[in-house]
């Protein structure tokens, strides 16, 4: 995504999001200007705010998988948290801060896998060569219990024996050992493996909103008290995972790790704020709007840029990008506090999904719910196919379903569908080899009985 413009953003954003157009180009202008960013001088570099986005609009229109496919396509640390979790200090709940520490942790995860990712040939080699010694071990002395010296036996390699030789084993039964252990015949055959022991959980009681002041501690107890380790029997396909677990974890240089984690977290991180409109008080000055109004203003600072203290050092949130997203069915934008509203300057309206939108969402995404129930029975054998007609009557019956009861957007599409499919999901395994193909009576009869009576279809869909 480094060189994409805002338009090829959107393009790859409706790969999987249908419509919302509005709300597409403003996050592809937003994550476009940190590259433009970037790439001006340091000295006004600093002086330029991300413009942080407030997305209005009802629950399952798209709000959430925008802000995680933009992420996701940046390969920036994203973190998604709902404001009712915080509360004002005081109250029992998480400290606002602690959201910053939870992007700095994934962020940390996210350097570290790809860093794994960098030097996996190298760990594979490494982990292949010492389960060779493993299964072919170096000739020399060892002591019994009784503490008398004994010399190893050879290891059975098929028609050739170890030579108990001072050079070691013969090159080529440890070549021979190689090539039936890519093969997989070696994958039944116990080594003996040295992990490390589990160590004693030490849960600590931390105070509410101080919950990561426990996490710390017990990291910080962990560290003084050294895991053990103890000697295993385990078949050779999982003494080699371990193995490259161990060697990839040995390659990489977790200073290096926490410090391009720590860059990439202050200057492409993204923190997703759902259901701010929770948090939106009247003005009435007692009562939990009290509790509200102050998670309003802990949230001020760091929105607005400070240092927060995590156990990978000290995180400025100045660069950090937040997204927040709301209904705002009962409560309106202007009902948040002056400050936290000019916090998030740019504001867009999501619109409620039509039954074409519906069409389209079970259609055009590369991960449509259609793609995806047709891959989950075609393991079982079934090949399952939807007309264009049943896909239309699932459309507006979704529709129709959102409009007399709660509407809950594009989710009610899994309801329809899982109920749609639900007898051929059970008898899959006992129709291997059959094609079933969905059309409009199909869909008509699964849903004869909740179509027919509102209230049944209140519960059930």
């Amino acid at each position: 995504m480094e060189n994409m413009t805002p338009r090829e953003i959107v393009a790859e954003l409706d790969k999987y999001i249908i419509g919302q157009d509005q709300a597409k180009r403003m996050v592809a202008i937003a994550m476009r200007n940190r590259w433009r960013r970037r790439r001006i001088d340091p000295a006004l570099r600093d002086e330029i705010a991300p413009k942080n986005i407030l997305m209005i609009g009802p629950t399952g229109v798209g709000k959430t998988e925008i802000a995680r496919r933009l992420a996701k396509l940046a390969g920036s640390p994203f973190f998604k948290v709902e404001a009712t979790k915080f509360t004002e200090v005081g109250y029992v709940g998480r400290d606002v801060e602690s959201m910053v520490r939870d992007l700095m942790e994934i962020g940390v995860n996210l350097v570290r896998r790809e860093e794994m990712e960098r030097v996996k040939e190298r760990a594979e080699k490494n982990a292949e060569e010492r389960l060779l010694d493993l299964l072919l071990p170096k000739p020399g002395p060892r002591y019994s219990p009784s503490g008398a010296m004994e010399m190893p036996e050879a290891l059975d390699a098929g028609d050739e024996e170890r030579p108990a030789s001072a050079d070691g084993p013969s090159s080529s039964t440890r070549e021979k050992l190689r090539r039936l252990f890519r093969d997989g015949a070696l994958d039944d055959r116990t080594v003996p493996v040295e992990v490390s022991a589990p160590s004693p959980q030490v849960e600590i009681m931390a105070m509410p909103g101080m919950e990561d002041m426990g996490v710390q501690f017990k990291d910080m107890l962990g560290k003084m008290f050294p895991s053990r380790k103890k000697t295993r029997n385990m078949r050779v396909r999982e003494a080699y995972e371990i193995l490259l677990q161990e060697e990839s974890e040995r390659l990489v240089d977790m200073d290096k790790v926490t410090e391009a984690a720590k860059e990439r977290v202050e200057q492409t991180g993204i923190i997703f704020i759902d259901e701010i409109d929770k948090i939106c008080g009247g003005r009435q000055g007692s009562g939990p709007d009290v509790s509200r109004e102050g998670v309003q203003r802990d949230l001020l600072p760091v929105v607005e840029g400070c240092t927060v203290n995590t156990k990978y050092g000290m995180v400025r949130s100045d660069h950090i990008l937040f997204i927040a997203a709301g209904a705002f069915h009962f409560s309106k934008p202007s009902d948040l506090v002056p400050e936290l509203q000019g916090r998030f300057p740019l504001r867009v309206e999501l619109t409620a999904l039509s039954a074409e939108d519906f069409h389209r969402i079970l259609t055009e995404p590369k991960n449509a719910l259609t793609v995806q129930y047709t891959a989950l029975l075609k393991t079982e054998g079934v090949a399952l196919s939807f007309s264009p007609e049943a896909l239309l009557e699932v459309a507006d019956f979704a529709r129709k379903v959102n409009e007399e009861t709660e509407n809950i957007g594009a989710r009610r599409l899994y309801t329809i569908m899982e109920r749609i499919l639900n007898d051929l999901s059970f008898e899959a395994s006992e129709l291997s080899g059959t094609a079933v193909a969905v059309d409009r009576d199909y869909v008509r009869d699964k849903l004869s009985d909740v179509s027919e009576d509102r209230d049944l279809s209140r519960y059930i869909l």
